[in-house]
């Protein structure tokens, strides 16, 4: 049987889309395909992408009504957020810790919370 074995891309409304690609690129390292947008490729079976589902109550996107919110994978959890700390951006002081990874969140250039993941068994950089 078919079945889905991850997600294909995250898609979010943007006022000014190629400005917000920059300020993802500068402030998380990443780099658009040709294509003009971004690509994650896994090599190792600890590195899934989630689909998760939310009540529509749920505060865990934050406050305000975003629809969706982005989780990205890192290698090194505080070597990033420091990165972006230094370059001025929010962070959001929580930070949770289980047993599949650490997590922690900060708002980008346009108010979407983006949650940072990551997994056990990276190591850090």
């Amino acid at each position: 049987m078919a079945r889905a074995t991850g997600v294909g891309g995250v898609f979010l409304r943007a006022a000014d889309p190629d400005k917000l690609y920059a300020w993802y690129e500068e402030h998380l390292g990443i780099k658009r395909t040709p294509d003009g947008a971004f690509a994650f490729f896994s090599e190792a079976p600890r590195e899934m992408t989630v689909l998760g589902f939310f009540s529509r109550d749920t505060d865990y996107f934050g406050p305000g009504k975003q629809q969706s919110m982005l989780n990205l994978r890192v290698d090194d959890l505080d070597a990033m957020l420091e990165r972006l700390r230094t370059l001025g951006v929010v962070i959001d002081p929580k930070r949770e810790d289980y047993d599949y990874g650490r997590f922690a969140w900060f708002n980008d250039l346009e108010g979407n919370r983006v949650e940072l993941w990551q997994p056990p068994g990276i190591a850090e950089s």
